[in-house]
């Protein structure tokens, strides 16, 4: 019979928020070989006798090497091959999860990468591009504030996420017939203007399509 060499099997995390309106992802620097001291994704091996699946390694990775629980978790893609580990051949099931900018972490823009460690600016291009696709039909974006937001800070944060203004009175009708939010009863933001009312995210929706349609569909909170 023939003997093949271990097969690598790795869960990597692009964790993503917004840093001064910029979209950002979480970076550390690898203390072992290979590419000891390069930045890349929170990572590690998929642990058989702890993790029941792929997702319970995404979030014990992130709990030990960011000490966060993630609002929301989505898989993105397996990336493999014999060419990404020098160590051998291996896979990475790659997962994206989004966090408000409170949370404490090395972030650098999407835009401004340094040379990363394996395969890792394919896996965070895969990532973006999968958040900035969705959040023309999700509530994604929502997931980048904190828990409580403003109806102007929900429209800025899909603005910075899609790259292109939205229509004011039409965002906000559309926000309103999907009914996505809750109101925080008597919390009222206080500026130059009159108060603005605070809301939360009532539950995980997506739209139909776009901004532009009208139905919406229940999903779970880690996505599909």
């Amino acid at each position: 019979m023939a003997m093949y060499p271990p097969i690598i099997v790795t869960v990597d995390v692009v964790l993503m928020t917004l840093c001064l309106d910029v979209l950002c992802v979480a970076l550390i620097r690898r203390p072992n070989a290979p590419f000891a001291g390069e930045l890349a994704l929170p990572g590690g091996y998929v642990h058989a006798q702890e993790d029941g699946n792929a997702e319970d390694a995404a979030y014990r990775i992130l709990r030990e090497k960011m000490g966060i629980k993630p609002p929301y978790l989505e898989q993105l893609a397996t990336f493999a091959g014999n060419q990404r580990d020098p160590r051998g051949w291996s896979a990475s099931i790659a997962y994206f999860a989004l966090v408000s900018p409170t949370t404490e972490a090395t972030w650098q823009p999407v835009n401004e990468l340094q040379k990363l460690a394996f395969d890792h600016p394919a896996i965070i291009q895969a990532a973006v591009d999968r958040l900035r696709s969705k959040s023309a039909y999700s509530v994604l974006p929502a997931y980048l504030l904190p828990e409580t937001f403003t109806l102007a800070e929900l429209q800025k944060i899909y603005e910075q996420v899609l790259g292109s203004p939205l229509d004011k009175s039409s965002f906000r009708r559309k926000i309103k017939e999907l009914d996505l939010l809750d109101q925080v009863a008597g919390s009222f933001q206080v500026g130059n203007q009159r108060p603005a009312q605070i809301y939360r995210l009532k539950k995980m929706m997506t739209f139909d399509r776009t901004l532009s349609q009208s139905a919406p569909r229940k999903t779970g909170r880690s996505g599909q």
